[in-house]
């Protein structure tokens, strides 16, 4: 992957402002876009798009790692198009225009999302019917699967496939027939939004493009157990053969964040047999996430060379083991069949040789925190001298606080050690210590620097997205409105970028 010097944002579509709740590919993503234009920004760093379950994680609860989320389709847009009446559209009142309330925003949005549905079931010309039918039939290979699956969740209240009737999670030809006659509308109705959804957003990644910015997407590298992928395709994953239950869940040992480690509940994928059919679900999952981003952020990488595996029913992620992948030879084939890879590796954690060696032999930029500079010594990789070009540097991530916020809790050494990195007099000084932090990324030898739109607009903790020490009440942030997108920020953003010779992005 050839990265020039360039810089770019950080913000998921759901902490965009709008009418209705929840961030979505409408007027404000654009408002978005034209900022980073006008800043002199180069890229815009997103989360998983995938349509969420419990808690809403983009990265642990997708019901599918191919489907979009409909809760991002613009209403607005739909009301363009003659699907909504203008006049019925109403926006959602909530008391917390700056967090996503998900159990006020759901059902607002398939309110209209539905009425949109039926609208163009019954009127829609025989054009639009055939874009819609062209796009089902090129994306079958995910779309029928993922449909079905939505319509039998609907159907059975939420309960997870593998307590469904047995010949239907098992997926017995007689059986999907029968259900996929039966159910034929609620079909139907998720295959609409996921042509809405991608509508919108290939609309919207065309005026990216065309402003000279690139989207850097992001791939989990695990999949939720109750999703269309695992009931689509069991034998990859280690499971139960008799109750289809995972026997291994996925998560990390005791690190920075937790002192137990993190279990995130994910099943573990049966690498040996992904291997036997050439890596065939692993490569379609990048040629799809490539359809709709130009770079691709691989989440965890670490675990493409060894990951942690623990024992179902296990409360905690301490008592797991090690389990070597196959990484190298995975990627070998990626880029046999994909050519150049696009690929930015998330090595944070538990990083040893091995998985250096594997990020290196492909020569995929790694990631460096700033947040994680300040706790140890002058041979913390984290620290900018001890950068290599090859790199992307962020003053926190989605899952690290605000910078404002981590400040404010930071300790001792690490506020005395900062000080003295900036050459200050005191810790006092460092009133903007948001700016500090993103002047530290922008002048660094990183080639990539991307920054949180948290800090660039001077938040703190309350705007953090996700602490990875807690399960409840984690990505919900937004901002409340295009406003605070000011031309003075814009303006000092720019200097910024132009001063650290940060100008484009290939």
């Amino acid at each position: 992957m050839n990265v020039q010097r360039a810089s770019g944002v950080l913000l998921h579509p759901t902490s965009l402002p709008s009418a209705h709740g929840i961030g979505d590919l409408g007027a404000a993503a654009y408002q978005f876009i034209d900022f980073l234009a006008a800043s002199g920004q180069t890229a815009w760093q997103i989360l998983p798009l995938g349509p969420t379950g419990y808690e809403h994680s983009p990265y642990i609860m997708n019901f599918s790692t191919f489907a979009g989320n409909p809760l991002l389709i613009s209403l607005e847009t739909l009301c363009e198009q003659g699907l909504i009446e203008r006049d019925r559209l109403f926006p959602l009142e909530t008391d917390t225009p700056e967090a996503v309330n998900f159990d006020q925003v759901i059902p607002h949005k398939m309110r209209f999302l539905r009425a949109a549905f039926d609208q163009w079931q019954a009127h829609s010309g025989p054009t639009l019917k055939s874009q819609f039918h062209a796009f089902c039939q090129a994306q079958a290979w995910w779309l029928d699967d993922f449909a079905l699956f939505m319509a039998l969740l609907a159907a059975h209240n939420g309960q997870a496939w593998n307590e469904w009737d047995p010949a239907i999670a098992r997926r017995e030809p007689t059986a999907l027939q029968a259900v996929t006659r039966d159910l034929q509308d609620s079909i139907q109705f998720h295959q609409f939004l996921q042509y809405q959804f991608f509508a919108q957003w290939s609309q919207l990644r065309r005026y990216t493009n065309d402003r000279h910015i690139q989207i850097i997407g992001d791939i989990s590298i695990y999949v939720c157990h109750n999703s269309s992928d695992v009931w689509a395709a069991p034998e990859l994953f280690k499971l139960d053969p008799q109750t289809l239950a995972p026997t291994y869940i996925a998560g990390v040992p005791p690190d920075y964040f937790s002192a137990t480690g993190q279990l995130w509940g994910n099943p573990v994928y049966d690498w040996d047999k992904l291997q036997q059919t050439g890596y065939d679900w692993w490569i379609k999952r990048f040629q799809a996430t490539l359809q709709y981003v130009d770079i691709v952020r691989v989440d965890h990488f670490r675990g493409f060379e060894a990951y942690w595996q623990v024992p179902a029913g296990e409360s905690t992620a301490i008592n797991g083991e090690w389990i070597k992948a196959p990484g190298e030879d995975f990627f070998t084939t990626l880029g046999d069949r994909l050519g150049q890879l696009p690929v930015l590796a998330e090595d944070l954690g538990i990083i040893t040789p091995e998985v250096e060696q594997l990020r290196d032999r492909f020569h995929f930029p790694g990631m460096k925190i700033l947040q994680f500079a300040f706790s140890e010594g002058a041979d913390n990789s984290h620290l900018p001298h001890n950068y290599v070009p090859n790199s992307v540097v962020y003053p926190g991530t989605h899952d690290n606080d605000t910078a404002i916020g981590w400040w404010a809790t930071a300790s001792d050494f690490e506020k005395q050690l900062l000080t003295d990195y900036v050459n200050y007099n005191n810790s006092q000084d460092l009133a903007e210590i948001n700016w500090v932090l993103m002047r530290l990324a922008l002048a660094s030898v990183a080639k990539l620097a991307i920054l949180p739109l948290q800090d660039i607009l001077g938040l703190d903790g309350r705007a953090r997205m996700n602490d990875p020490s807690t399960n409840a009440g984690n990505w919900r942030w937004r901002y409340p409105s295009s406003k605070l997108l000011t031309a003075e920020l814009s303006q000092k953003l720019r200097q910024l970028t132009e001063f650290y010779g940060r100008i484009k992005l290939d």
